[in-house]
């Protein structure tokens, strides 16, 4: 019971939410450390709260219907969002590359960065010697993308690939991870 007894109502009302599946980001510094000329990157984004959740047997059914389309040439969602005719919250932009929150964040931190150019890499299993140059750009922003979001000392890059692992966007992404204590293994 004295255990019980140094616990903090919020510390309890944080437990009881974590058992439902609820994360919490780490809490704020303290305001007096703060050196307000250059305030830590978590001040200065917004904090979002996220509850996670196993693929189910919808995301799988989806990822399913998304590969019979895959390769016949049609915008993607992500082709819209590239031409601002679907708006998002762009993170990183450059003339090869565009990172955006991903609107159904799995952690605190999740930025889907994407190539521009389609150009046939629907998915990395479709990968060719041609496309060498622009995975690579989009590994080094997935890392710009991590220092700009303040994670860059515990971060995650995923590319999900095909419908076994749940593609359901067949245009190359990589979803960058963060902002928690991330687990191993993922799956």
């Amino acid at each position: 019971m004295a255990s019980t007894a140094a616990l903090t109502t919020s510390s309890l009302l944080r437990r009881s939410r974590a058992l439902r599946g609820h994360v919490f980001p780490k809490p704020l510094p303290n305001p007096s450390s703060i050196n307000l000329a250059r305030p830590p990157p978590a001040l200065l984004r917004p904090r979002r709260f996220m509850c996670r959740n196993a693929a189910s047997g919808n995301e799988e059914a989806a990822a399913k219907a998304a590969a019979k389309i895959a390769d016949t040439g049609a915008p993607t969602i992500f082709d819209k969002i590239i031409a601002k005719e679907i708006p998002s919250t762009i993170v990183y932009e450059d003339d090869k590359v565009l990172a955006f929150q991903d609107v159904n964040p799995q952690a605190p931190v999740h930025i889907l960065v994407i190539p521009k150019m389609r150009d046939g890499l629907t998915q990395l299993g479709k990968a060719e010697p041609r496309h060498a140059e622009v995975l690579g750009h989009l590994l080094f922003a997935a890392k710009l993308v991590a220092e700009k979001e303040g994670i860059v000392d515990g971060f995650r890059v995923v590319i999900n690939n095909g419908p076994e692992a749940c593609q359901s966007v067949y245009h190359l992404h990589l979803h960058v991870l963060g902002g928690r204590q991330l687990k191993w293994p993922p799956g």
